[in-house]
């Protein structure tokens, strides 16, 4: 069934090839290229910029967002990137190369405390979080040609759909430009990465093609006074391919496809501790950015499939057996989006609009082991569907102020849940089938923007959200180590109430400062809630060894997130930048029933403060640049109950590229320079699990335009 797909998403690219020419005038392209077409020229290319996306929206005068620098990545990495938000984080502070992926989702302003993500991810219009499990799959879009990277904080934008909680993150590749360019880097642990990417006008379209491959053998994740026998270094070995082509298919309506893949294989630095996270995405787009009527359509597919083996370490740590093997977890998102913005004249625009999602997957996964062998087979997993529409309107009611309002209506259903055990080559354990549940939600934000002067304005706006449960979090219990986590058919919804208000100076993006305050409260918010501690056996995980935490998903009363946010760029002259970035994050845990001893404790994962600092330089003739950034992140607790402490940690990473002419140019980079030790997991018997140590790169870069 998925090759079948996977056939079908082949000729995407096909349909939209570049035109080469084309007889009727449009208001893209100067009198020069007509000309050109009256004498029969056999390649015509009309030389601009072809930009893909609506207009930014007058709305977002009203909210909160930030552009993010890809110069910033020194890793040339999007994750890292983005981790010069201070208010961004993932569910652990290790990166893709060492962390599980399953905990790897994103959120903003301390709505944590669980590895699905609260922030939209947002690839050319299309959802990008796992269907099965709500994380986000990193290494994926290293092999992109991005343009930009976009955040806009705070939840329930109507346009973007369920899950916004915290905020949208939108990755826009590059369109309209040419560009060729490989580079390749050797860094320590025999690590090695290679990119390239190519893209080319052609007429009044383009292509574009882009790669990345990336393997190392990694460090060894526990720290060096606790290490046994069994540990060894965490290798990984990652690899993309994107392909993307533009075209016009009339005066103004633009048709984009897209395909990309990626393989992702990394391991924890023990025997049995194997995961494997591979893809394929297709996407395609209508949209006219042009004259009176705006609009986008978009239809997309999403085909996932991961893998993932859990082994039981010994108290001397000298050996492991295996406990889990998650050996399939087949998964497909896919989905379609409108938007409609009628003619309204300059000072008030409205959009309309709407969207489907459908997710499905389940997971396969041997369990019981005995001797090194499985005895029993566990499948479960589920669909979930949401539609929803939506509206939207700004105006400028003045020249300093600009209001915005909207709302939407999604109706959701989760159906066809089951969780099925059975005895390898015996019978039938369990064979449970979980009732079908729908319902509707009614969501909304409004916001003000004032100028005050040229340069100052101030923005405040009030909004709601929610997000479906993801089938994992429903139907899939886990374990790490000895802890075991069951899984909650029953989870509702989370959802989000908030307000907050910012001051901000510089309008363009070469001096900016941004003073944020906001308050949000999450209601049934999703989390891994401690009841009982091994040695037992528990409902939905079995037997729980001494030491070992039993947890299930459970919805909270609330999380209550406040705190403030500041972020600035500032040019000291033509070569050197300053950006600053710092949040404070008062959160705490609403509990009651089974979670009641939760109440007044943080979130797993939340520190409190999280900042960081990068200096730019840039000479005259941009042949040669330095970065160089320090990042700090407070003490935060692992676990629920707040009984785990991973320290603070202060980091410094750097990059100095030169341009020594011909498009060739050599870069060396350092990564956690100081050689941190950035705690990233507390396991119950107080097993410490570290992040990237001190990482150096030489690398080589060449474009060939």
């Amino acid at each position: 069934m998925r090759r079948r797909y996977l056939l079908v998403t082949l000729p995407l690219l096909a349909m939209s090839a570049p035109v080469w020419g084309q007889a009727n005038r449009s208001e893209y392209c100067p009198q020069e290229f007509y000309d050109n077409l009256a004498n029969d020229s056999a390649i015509l290319i009309c030389n601009i910029t072809v930009i893909g996306n609506l207009p930014t929206s007058d709305g977002e005068l009203t909210e909160n967002v930030v552009s993010v620098e890809l110069p910033a990545s020194i890793s040339g990495r999007v994750e890292q990137a983005l981790s010069t938000l201070p208010s961004l984080q993932q569910f652990r502070r290790s990166d893709a190369r060492s962390a599980s992926p399953t905990s790897q989702g994103v959120t903003l302003r301390g709505l944590g405390g669980n590895a699905s993500s609260r922030a939209l991810l947002f690839l050319d219009d299309v959802p990008q979080a796992d269907p099965f499990g709500g994380w986000v799959s990193w290494p994926s879009y290293d092999s992109l040609n991005l343009e930009s990277i976009r955040v806009r904080k705070g939840g329930g934008q109507p346009s973007v759909g369920p899950g916004a909680l915290a905020g949208v993150i939108e990755l826009d590749s590059t369109q309209g430009r040419s560009v060729s360019e490989i580079a390749a880097a050797y860094g320590s642990r025999d690590s090695f990465e290679a990119r390239g990417r190519f893209s080319e006008k052609l007429g009044v379209g383009g292509v574009s093609a882009s790669a990345n491959f990336a393997r190392g053998e990694g460090f060894i994740p526990i720290i060096s006074s606790q290490r046994g026998e069994a540990d060894r270094a965490a290798h990984y070995e990652q690899a993309g391919l994107a392909l993307r082509a533009e075209s016009y298919i009339n005066d103004t309506i633009q048709i984009q496809t897209s395909l990309r893949g990626f393989t992702d294989m990394r391991d924890r630095g023990l025997d049995f501790s194997e995961n494997r996270n591979s893809g394929v995405d297709a996407s395609l787009r209508l949209v006219q950015r042009h004259g009176k009527w705006q609009w986008s359509a978009t239809g997309y597919l999403q085909i996932r499939e991961f893998s993932s083996e859990f082994g039981a370490v010994s108290a001397t740590r000298a050996t492991v057996t295996p406990t889990l093997d998650q050996f399939a977890t087949p998964s497909m998102g896919r989905g379609l989006r409108f938007e409609v913005r009628p003619p309204l004249g300059d000072d008030a625009e409205l959009r309309i609009g709407g969207e489907w999602r459908r997710n499905s997957g389940e997971t396969k996964e041997k369990f019981t082991f005995v001797a090194g062998l499985p005895t029993r087979l566990r499948t479960a997993g589920g669909f979930s569907d949401s539609y929803g529409v939506f509206a939207e309107a700004s105006v400028k009611a003045s020249d300093a102020l600009t209001l915005s309002s909207g709302g939407r209506v999604d109706s959701w259903a989760i159906r066809d849940g089951f969780r099925k055990e059975v005895n390898i080559g015996g019978n039938v354990r369990s064979d449970d089938r979980f009732a079908k549940r729908s319902r509707t939600e009614a969501t909304g934000r409004v916001g003000a923007s004032l100028a005050l002067s040229d340069a100052w304005r101030i923005k405040s706006s009030a909004y709601t959200g929610w997000r479906l449960p993801t089938l994992n979090e429903l139907y899939r219990p886990f374990r790490v180590g000895a802890d075991a986590t069951a899984a909650n058919e029953l989870l509702s919804p989370e959802r989000i109430k908030g307000v907050e208000a910012s001051l901000s100076f510089g309008e363009d993006r070469e001096q900016r400062a941004n003073l944020t305050i906001f308050y949000n409260r999450l209601d049934e918010a999703i989390a891994n809630v401690s009841l009982g501690t091994g040695a037992g056996v528990f409902p939905g995980v079995g037997f729980v060894a001494a030491g070992g935490t039993y947890r299930q998903r459970q919805n909270l009363d609330a999380i209550i997130s406040k705190g403030i946010e500041f972020d600035a760029r500032i040019p000291f002259n033509d070569a050197v930048v300053l950006r600053l970035g710092y949040s404070y994050v008062d959160a705490e845990v609403r509990g009651v029933g089974v979670s009641a001893g939760l109440n007044g404790l943080r979130p797993a994962q939340v520190a409190k403060h999280n900042g960081n600092a990068t200096i730019d330089y840039r000479n005259e003739n941009e042949d040669w640049l330095a970065v160089f950034t320090l990042r700090y992140v407070s003490r935060q607790f692992d676990d629920d109950a707040n009984s785990r402490s991973l320290n603070e940690a202060l980091t410094a990473d750097s990059m100095v590229h030169h341009r020594l002419g011909n498009g060739l140019a050599l870069e060396l980079r350092g990564e956690n320079l100081f050689d941190t030790r950035i705690e990233a997991a507390i396991s119950s018997v107080g097993i410490i699990e570290r992040a990237t140590p001190r990482t150096i790169w030489f690398g080589v870069r060449w474009n060939f335009d």
